[in-house]
């Protein structure tokens, strides 16, 4: 454990969530609802048409949030963290729901279940309220590296630190998925800088979808790779009971983390930058700015064949031969080829010679021809 966060004085990081009031000071988190209705954002995705493939076997989901109340009937906890030096109950709320909408379990007498319910989920408690300190995210970063996260879910917002990218590298190099809030719009005037750590490089930023599948009024349009349902959302809320009207980039997040689990299950030869990727390369299109590639699709991020994959995975072309190992032709020599035509018409010509020499001499002396005799004879 790693002592108390101190807020005074301290960078501090929030939830992106649009918060209906202020955060809670002690242990006493939002009254939970005990029923809960389909939202949009379940029939929207399908996620049960993937299931048939996978449900998120065999990975690991870390969620950095405020807790999670291992307590609920849908939330199954395979480990926890409190990096607070607290407790690991769940004070806010918001790591519940983040936690439900990743990997809340189906039960047949309730419309809600998460994205990826047979994933290893993971809590690694970083704040008390909706509220945190820079220096504690970047610790849970690198726990949840340690503690072989394949994917890692980030629903806050921070300021640039070189510690928080450094911690953000450390993930990266470990070949995990990283998938981040991209933040609110704050500002009265409706801009916003950039939020971390969803504006790092190799980090999946994501923003917040409407119904229709256009961005959120209140969604940063900075640095978004993918949306995610981010409004008018139910999930799994501390109490054993349920929540409904959330709204934020913070619960846009997790709909991509399960869908990123979904992906590592399915294909686990692929590095954390080809899940993302393919998740980007599957989503359903922009539709404006702040929007990247569009909601993102569960079905097609399974079950696509990209093309690009396929020659990403081939085989290396290997090295040319050195120069020295090919030897060059040597043109032919027409004035050698010319003279030794010559010799061998010359000892042909010589050698048939020879032979009729050899067949006609004999023949003349048999019949005592003598060179420059002529053929007559006279009378006496």
């Amino acid at each position: 454990m790693i002592g108390r966060v101190l807020l005074a004085g301290a960078l501090a990081v929030q939830f992106a969530t649009v918060p209906a009031h202020a955060a809670p000071e002690r242990c006493e988190p939002e009254k939970a609802s005990p029923s809960v209705a389909e939202s949009w954002a379940q029939r929207r995705l399908d996620v049960k048409s993937v299931w048939p493939l996978t449900m998120g076997q065999g990975v690991t989901v870390a969620v950095i949030d405020s807790g999670v109340d291992e307590t609920h009937p849908q939330i199954r906890l395979a480990g926890k963290a409190d990096l607070t030096n607290t407790s690991f109950r769940d004070c806010v709320g918001h790591g519940t729901a983040v936690a439900g909408i990743i990997a809340g379990q189906p039960r047949s007498d309730l419309p809600f279940y998460g994205v990826a319910p047979a994933v290893r989920l993971l809590s690694i408690k970083q704040t008390t309220t909706s509220l945190g300190d820079v220096a504690l995210l970047a610790k849970a970063i690198r726990t949840a590296a340690d503690e072989n996260a394949d994917v890692i879910n980030v629903s806050i917002q921070a300021h640039d630190q070189p510690e928080l990218k450094s911690a953000v590298e450390y993930a990266l190099g470990r070949d995990i998925v990283i998938v981040a809030a991209a933040g609110n719009v704050e500002k009265d005037d409706g801009s916003t800088g950039p939020a971390y750590p969803a504006a790092y490089d190799g980090v999946l930023s994501v923003g917040s979808a409407t119904p229709n599948g256009g961005r959120s009024t209140f969604s940063n349009p900075n640095a978004v790779a993918v949306l995610g349902p981010g409004e008018k959302l139910s999930s799994t809320w501390t109490g054993k009971g349920y929540r409904g009207n959330l709204e934020g980039t913070s619960y846009a997040a997790p709909y991509v983390a399960g869908v990123a689990a979904l992906v590592r299950a399915r294909h686990p030869q692929l590095d954390q930058l080809r899940v993302r990727r393919r998740l980007t390369l599957t989503a359903d299109g922009a539709s404006g700015k702040g929007t990247g590639a569009g909601m993102v699709n569960p079905l097609l991020a399974v079950t696509a064949v990209l093309p690009s994959e396929q020659v990403a995975v081939a085989p290396p072309v290997p090295e040319p031969l050195p120069a020295s190992a090919v030897h060059k032709v040597v043109p032919p020599d027409q004035r050698s080829i010319e003279v030794a035509t010559a010799v061998a018409a010359g000892g042909l010509s010589l050698a048939g010679v020879t032979i009729v020499a050899w067949i006609f001499v004999p023949m003349g002396r048999r019949r005592r021809w003598r060179a420059g005799s002529s053929g007559g004879s006279g009378a006496n």
